[in-house]
């Protein structure tokens, strides 16, 4: 249920709601700006369960080297993440923060432990698999290939920095994306199709449906 076109009354007694937190960010020159958007509402969505309509700003100063980018900051998406698990709390029991972009864990472990610290039974999630290619690469051109084609230009598609993100990390800290990439991509989209794509959408999703279902949640508050 997409509870943004339910009326008052139909999500009352809600036992679980899922709320897709995404980005704004560039995601080099072939893939839209909504890239993280797109996959945690579409994981989100596909459990059959009450969903929010996502949260499309996120934590993403790294990338504001780059025009589309915006970032509202850690503090401040936390700060939504707060208020927006007291509102939904009232007439939620349970509530789960699906989480599209790294960039915005620190938020997450911020905000979820303020609102359990409080009483409310919250954890986020995060949607990704393992040995994936940091940004823009095969892993994310893929799928959007199988979620929005139409949003991708694989006329543009072209290798950034292809070293492994732990290499890249002290770097990243220090400066940006563009300090290491001066195209975005940390990964290489070549080889990337829609099938691989869907593959990996379905990974995603049967992650998210077990967590659920096991509702551990660590002393970060993510999902087990």
């Amino acid at each position: 249920m997409d509870i943004s076109a339910a009326r008052s009354g139909d999500t009352a007694g809600t036992d679980l709601l899922l709320v897709p937190v995404g980005a704004t960010e560039q995601h080099g020159p072939h893939l839209p700006l909504g890239t993280d958007t797109t996959v945690a509402t579409t994981v989100a969505g596909r459990l059959g369960l009450p969903v929010t309509a996502p949260i499309a700003f996120g934590a993403s100063g790294e990338h504001e080297g780059f025009p589309g980018t915006i970032s509202i900051g850690t503090e401040t998406l936390a700060a939504v993440l707060v208020e927006t698990g007291r509102s939904a709390g009232r007439w939620a029991r349970r509530l789960c923060f699906v989480n599209g972009h790294g960039g915005n864990v620190p938020a997450l472990v911020t905000a979820t432990a303020l609102l359990r610290y409080e009483g409310r039974d919250v954890a986020w999630h995060s949607c990704g698999v393992p040995d994936a290619d940091a940004h823009a690469g095969r892993h994310e051109t893929s799928v959007m290939l199988a979620l929005a084609p139409d949003d991708v230009d694989l006329d543009r598609a072209e290798p950034g920095n292809t070293a492994p993100l732990r290499e890249l990390m002290p770097a990243l800290r220090a400066g940006s994306v563009r300090d290491v990439s001066p195209n975005g991509v940390l990964g290489d989209p070549t080889g990337a199709s829609a099938g691989e794509g869907a593959e990996t959408v379905a990974v995603m999703v049967a992650a998210l449906r077990d967590a659920i279902a096991d509702w551990r949640v660590s002393e970060h508050g993510r999902l087990a």
